[in-house]
């Protein structure tokens, strides 16, 4: 028994599409894919599976689709490049983004190229179009804060580039993004501390033109406000996610009479220099002071006390991203790609002084 959805679509097809010629959008409709799956398969691109191929390819000769010349000119136009485009403070997270990247790529015939960019600068939107069509890139991997820019996107959504969103909350179509729900992280970390036993609490955060700043924030009070505790705006720094304005923050807080028990920085590079400021002072981490950050990169377990603090899966967000962008995924996805903070406990986190 055939169903009413298959008839149709056979209908559809033994019945050239009402008198017009059938276009991409209808082919990706009859197989069941997306338009960049369908164009993948037209320009004969390595990343789709093989019964996904042959399925389109069924559909294309069923139809008589015959895909416009001018429009395959333009797609052979692009080179095997990638681009990250990223303006973040923090070379660690640009080093492991890129290794994710390469991973993802890695004999694929892809090459990366980066951008690094200036959010404020007159020039930014310039600067990003000027560089996707130098390199006629294949696509770009987005990082906050970049990719929390609706200019941007619009950008390359007029240039027609394909592009991948990284971010703390889900920005666009869910095939477009990798969500890395920074405010869940956060929240480990005020749980973990209200845990302990702490009640005066300070915050590090980071540049208020970040997502990811104001997630955290929003998370970390939250849990703390859950168990009890309130996180007073005296015991709250804006920080930059650098490790000077770390210690610009802790001495600022450290000061301050009676001080915070328990510091949580928004990344690691700031969480060091509490560390630091806190050595400096005569305090020891975690018997005076608890110090929580946020990433785990490689500095975290390498201090002394080693950090605790939230591990985000940079690295293998890059690959996702890779992936993602050169379609791996032949479907177009109903939600976005995911990846989760987890808290790793290590020695510079303890109960408070009683």
């Amino acid at each position: 028994m055939t169903s009413s959805s298959s008839s149709d679509d056979h209908d559809e097809t033994e019945g050239g599409f009402a008198g017009r010629r059938p276009t991409i959008n209808d082919i990706a409709r009859l197989a069941r894919v997306s338009k960049k799956t369908v164009s993948r398969v037209i320009n004969r691109s390595p990343f789709v599976k093989e019964e996904t191929r042959a399925r389109i390819e069924a559909v294309i000769a069923e139809t008589g689709y015959a895909p416009d010349p001018q429009a395959r000119g333009l797609a052979f136009r692009r080179s095997f490049l990638i681009g990250l485009i990223y303006d973040n403070p923090t070379p660690q997270y640009v080093v492991n983004m890129q290794l994710g990247i390469l991973d993802g790529i890695k004999d694929t015939g892809f090459e990366l190229v980066v951008h690094p960019c200036d959010r404020s600068s007159p020039s930014f939107l310039a600067d990003i179009r000027g560089f996707i069509e130098r390199q006629r890139l294949a696509g770009v991997v987005l990082t906050p804060s970049v990719s929390e820019d609706e200019r941007v996107a619009e950008l390359l959504a007029e240039i027609e580039c394909d592009y991948i969103r990284i971010a703390s909350v889900e920005l666009d179509a869910p095939d477009r993004m990798i969500v890395s729900h920074d405010r869940q992280g956060a929240a480990a970390a005020g749980r973990h501390l209200a845990e302990l036993g702490h009640k005066r609490v300070g915050f590090i955060s980071g540049p208020p033109t970040f997502r990811s700043s104001h997630e955290r924030r929003a998370g970390f009070e939250d849990a703390l406000a859950a168990a009890g505790v309130k996180l007073d705006p005296k015991y709250i720094r804006e920080g930059a996610y650098t490790f000077e304005s770390g210690i610009a923050c802790a001495e600022q807080l450290l000061a301050l009479d009676p001080p915070p028990t328990a510091i949580f920085a928004g990344n690691d590079e700031m969480a060091a220099g509490v560390l630091q400021v806190a050595l400096r002072s005569g305090l020891r981490a975690p018997e005076d002071i608890s110090v929580v950050g946020f990433d785990d990169f490689q500095i975290a377990s390498r201090l002394w006390p080693p950090l605790t603090t939230v591990r985000a899966p940079t690295r293998v967000t890059g690959r996702l991203a890779a992936l993602k962008l050169l379609g791996a995924q032949d479907e177009a996805p109903a939600r976005p790609e995911e990846t989760l903070p987890v808290l790793v406990v290590r020695q510079s986190s303890g109960p408070p002084r009683r």
